[in-house]
């Protein structure tokens, strides 16, 4: 049996090294997932079923072997006010007053089915048209936000808004493990590799706590994770076209947050790992994740970048390490509640301190002055709108755009051209660069027809018309020409274009050589997707 379950994980040693790390990413899990329920307003246990089941679906379906998924800050802040509002309208709809919950399921559902329909379509791919300076300002903001998260740890009830500061020797000994714990994370490797550090780490300081009875620094006040198996939902809310209505915006959302994250995320593990995963394949693997999350009482998640780190750092490579973590996570809650609540908070602070030192792009400050300047202020960017709004799919998408406002400010100066005369008296305009809304005016700028001969002729050999802005420029350059009485030539311009200008009736006269290009308008290729991830 072992073996057949090693032959399809790996070989032992890699069965092993993902088991440690599951194990490893598994305790760290737990206080981070009762933290993101209470933000979103309900119960723990809807998060660490959450965690549970989004971790395991993902690391079987999905397509990044070695990337954790489960319940994540990003989505927790979108819940809240969903989950307010539910329990409004519960209220008023005579249902009771805790119906936010069930709204809440209901949206993680329609979320899972958004994206499993993003992975039909194979919306994933276009993760590879985001800049690199927006990758690096999306790791960045999400190291600080990690590194933000930590603050709460520092007080006498992490759980609970408001609490006070940790003062005198409990604030002492807290940053005295951490230390220890980050300490033991560093050096250990260097001794050997066959243990993963975060999770010799975790265990070391336990004892250390445990042993010396510092109570003050166990996890305190986190509301008790046992439970039972996650059961089927029994909706008491009407399932019908106003709920609906009422969850669709959430859980577009929800849907477009998860995805953004997951697939930066995958993009950051394809880097570390020097491998590729599957975006599509991804895409259909959250969705079905969220969609049975939903039915089984989870607040739904997506990929964890501060998780995913941790596992790759510890070892964990293949499906196995995530699939561990979540069996290990469900163990935890089932029949080992009551040792988990033991694990020191200074511990699971340390270990995620190591991964703000692990995701920050630090390379980032040194290219920062050798880089364009958009680029610069792209990365700033993003990775601002990161920390002050913790809305990832807002700071990529905005990133996204000013990238490539940038690139098409620098794109419409790059069109020139040169003329000569022939002997027959026709003028021959040479054109370079691309042809697209951005340069069209620069393109108009160009001619004189009043000052031109009677023919003249455009040579595109070294040009491409991008988009329809471009083809409707050159239609209307003959259009002036003709006007003038003079006849406007063009050439070198592919076969898609010919076909375009002839459709629309254009006056320019279309030189057919047999050394055209041959492109689409306004037509993007991508890359074949990968075929697949093991």
């Amino acid at each position: 049996m072992f073996q057949i379950i090693f032959r399809k994980f790996g070989n032992r040693i890699q069965a092993k090294d993902d088991l440690l790390s599951g194990l490893t990413v598994a305790l760290a899990l737990v206080p981070e997932a009762v933290a993101f329920a209470i933000i979103a307003g309900v119960s723990p246990l809807i998060g660490l079923y959450a965690a549970f089941m989004v971790c395991l679906l993902t690391a079987i379906l999905g397509g990044r072997p070695g990337m954790i998924s489960g319940a994540t800050g990003a989505l927790a802040v979108i819940m809240v006010s969903l989950v307010l509002l539910g329990n409004e309208r519960g209220e008023a709809l005579g249902l009771g007053s805790e119906m936010g919950t069930q709204y809440l399921f209901a949206a993680v559902i329609l979320m899972g089915v958004i994206q499993i329909g993003c992975g039909v379509l194979k919306l994933g791919r276009f993760v590879r048209l985001i800049p690199q300076p927006v990758m690096f300002g999306f790791v960045n903001g999400l190291a600080i936000v990690i590194f933000e998260a930590q603050f709460p740890m520092f007080t006498e009830s992490p759980t609970t808004p408001g609490s006070s500061w940790l003062v005198g020797n409990d604030l002492q000994l807290m940053i005295g493990l951490i230390a220890l714990t980050m300490a033991i994370i560093f050096l250990l490797p260097k001794l050997t590799t066959q243990f993963p550090s975060s999770l010799a780490a975790i265990g070391a300081v336990s004892l250390v706590v445990i042993g010396l009875d510092l109570d003050t620094l166990v996890v305190r006040d986190m509301a008790s994770i046992g439970g039972e198996l996650p059961s089927l939902v029994s909706f008491s809310i009407p399932l019908n076209w106003d709920t609906l209505v009422f969850i669709a915006p959430f859980s577009f959302i929800l849907a477009a947050v998860g995805l953004i994250e997951s697939l930066m995320t995958l993009t950051l593990i394809d880097e570390l790992t020097e491998t590729r995963g599957n975006s599509t394949r991804e895409c259909l693997g959250q969705g079905v994740a969220n969609v049975a999350t939903g039915f089984f009482g989870g607040m739904g998640g997506c990929a964890m970048i501060g998780q995913s780190i941790i596992n790759i750092r510890s070892g964990g490579r293949g499906r196995l390490s995530g699939i561990s973590a979540g069996l290990f996570l469900l163990a935890f809650i089932l029949f080992a509640s009551s040792l988990i609540e033991k694990i020191p908070l200074a511990a699971l602070t340390g270990v995620m301190f190591m991964v703000v030192i692990g995701t920050f792009e630090w390379s980032s400050f040194r290219i920062l002055r050798k880089i364009p300047k958009t680029d610069a202020f792209v990365l700033i960017l993003v990775s601002g709108v990161t920390v002050v709004t913790h809305n990832l799919a807002l700071a990529v998408i905005s990133g996204v755009i000013v990238s490539a406002l940038g690139f098409a400010w620098k794109s419409a100066h790059h069109i020139h051209r040169e003329s000569e005369v022939l002997t027959d008296g026709v003028k021959v305009y040479h054109l370079s660069g691309p042809l697209f809304f951005g340069s069209v005016t620069d393109f108009n700028l160009g001619f004189n027809p009043a000052d031109d001969p009677d023919c003249v002729i455009i040579d595109m050999k070294d040009s491409r018309v991008w988009d329809h802005s471009g083809l409707e420029a050159l239609h209307k350059l003959g259009e002036r020409y003709l006007n003038a009485g003079k006849k406007l030539k063009v050439q070198h311009i592919s076969r898609n274009c010919q076909e375009l200008l002839r459709k629309a009736g254009s006056m320019v006269d279309i030189t057919v050589l047999p050394d055209d290009p041959n492109y689409q308008v306004a037509q993007i290729k991508l890359p074949e997707e990968s075929a697949g991830a093991s």
